[in-house]
């Protein structure tokens, strides 16, 4: 079973930057993809950015030209640097990972941005 553990979140003032990473680990399973959602309390799950195991990025219209992921295949390890945060960027962040047919979530990090 694929395990996700995620790091980097906190409070930062508006126009600051944070990096998230996600490191995958516990099974030998290809992992095709990985990414990151967002969610706030009572509204619907985001799709914060993706990235496949050959690149190509994918990211919301709410944070292209912010926010960046990448991520590092002999680690299974993804990031996402965020810049130029928002206050509306404070969220729960989850990161994601695809093997075939299933999606493992990580447990959150929280993202706050204050003004």
């Amino acid at each position: 079973q694929v395990q996700l553990v995620e790091s980097g979140g906190g409070l930062v003032q508006a126009g600051g930057s944070l990096r998230l990473s996600c490191a995958a680990s516990g099974s030998s399973m290809r992992i095709d993809a990985m990414g990151w959602y967002r969610q706030v309390a009572g509204k619907q799950r985001e799709l914060v950015a993706h990235i496949g195991s050959i690149g190509n990025p994918y990211y919301a219209a709410s944070v292209k030209g912010r926010f960046t992921i990448s991520g590092d295949n002999a680690k299974n390890t993804v990031y996402l640097q965020m810049n130029s945060l928002k206050p509306e960027d404070t969220a729960v962040y989850f990161c994601y990972a695809l093997a075939g047919t299933l999606e493992v979530l990580g447990q959150g990090t929280q993202v706050t941005v204050s003004l």
